[in-house]
């Protein structure tokens, strides 16, 4: 199944997420024709179960999905709809009819039926009618919510993409369902840096192509620059960090069987987070001037490295948590931790 999807979503995004048409959506417009397009190719609704509507595939089976997503810099919430769907198939509710994004952030309550509270950052919130959140309290649940009947406030990160808190008030949920037994709250926090971590590892095989490339081709004192040592070492710093992203992004979504793995989703995010600075900045050095010109597509990738780095947690904010459980597990439970996949002081929760 992933040698399909991969193969399938490649040409689909090539055809679709050309650089002229994502600049053209940084300008704020929706493009309707290439959701159309995505929707019905199914990839929204591949993690969904099959008895829901869904194509029934594992975090496994779409991770080169989303990696894909963030090679072609594709400027729609495709990875967020895959999260949102999964969620609540786990719940056992249907698919949200549409596009639909995820609330990683915030604080929501569900009393007497009604939803209130904020739901921050909402990737897209502006444009799609629907938004999954988990709520707070004793009994956490799961909520489909419509968006376009809140208060909302917009704004958007450094590559132009939407994104919009919202302020909810007594809000009936289109559906709503018990968060599965076990299941830690913040699961959408979790989600959202697994899948923003893919993103990155995809973006850095963009630009590791882009800075190959141009070394190749930009010739100075009579040499192509790619056959300068100095050169070559910035590149092959590029080329260890892509490919750390990369693998650490695998060996996540690898472990996300029937649930997000903690450890592996957290490491995963650390890891692209720190790769996406290094690796834009290797990008721009090697590349010079002309890659910071609008239009070279190097921007395109590297705006949404230095975004996507600090969305759904921070490279810090992860560390800070994964150091303060090692620490709390103490030397001794150091190494079967690491073997395990999961130190007992990793709180599931936010």
């Amino acid at each position: 199944m992933r040698q399909m999807f991969d193969s399938t979503v490649e040409r689909l995004f090539a055809d679709l997420a050309s650089p002229a048409a994502v600049l053209e959506c940084e300008g704020g417009a929706w493009p309707r024709a290439m959701w159309a397009a995505v929707e019905e190719s199914g990839f929204p609704l591949a993690l969904a179960p099959e008895s829901l509507g869904g194509a029934g595939a594992s975090w496994a089976d779409v991770c080169g999905v989303i990696r894909l997503a963030g090679r072609f810099n594709l400027p729609l919430p495709l990875p967020e709809a895959m999260l949102a769907n999964w969620l609540l198939g786990a719940a056992d509710l249907a698919p949200a009819v549409g596009a639909v994004s995820v609330a990683g952030a915030g604080s929501l309550c569900l009393h007497g039926g009604t939803v209130s509270g904020e739901a921050a950052d909402v990737p897209w919130g502006d444009a799609v009618p629907f938004v999954v959140a988990v709520t707070g309290g004793a009994e956490p649940a799961v909520v489909l919510l419509p968006t376009e009947a809140e208060r909302r406030q917009d704004s958007a990160n450094i590559a132009c993409e939407p994104r919009a808190t919202l302020l909810f008030t007594d809000v009936a949920p289109v559906a709503q369902a018990p968060l599965p037994a076990g299941w830690p709250a913040d699961v959408l926090l979790l989600g959202g840096a697994m899948v923003r971590a893919a993103q990155i590892a995809g973006a850095l095989e963009a630009v590791l192509a882009m800075a190959t490339q141009y070394a190749g081709e930009r010739v100075q004192f009579g040499k192509a620059i790619g056959s300068f040592q100095a050169i070559q070492h910035q590149v092959a710093v590029l080329a260890e960090h892509a490919a750390a992203a990369v693998m650490a992004s695998e060996a996540a979504f690898a472990a996300a069987e029937t649930r997000i793995v903690r450890l592996q989703a957290i490491a995963a995010k650390i890891c692209a987070s720190e790769a996406a600075g290094i690796g834009a900045n290797v990008a721009h050095a090697v590349h010079g001037a002309i890659g910071f010109t609008h239009e070279h597509s190097l921007h395109l990738a590297t705006r949404r490295l230095w975004s996507w780095r600090s969305e759904f947690g921070s490279a810090t904010a992860w560390s800070q948590r994964l150091g303060r459980a090692v620490c709390a597990a103490g030397p001794d439970d150091f190494w079967p931790g690491v073997t395990a996949g999961s130190f007992h002081t990793l709180q599931e929760r936010a």
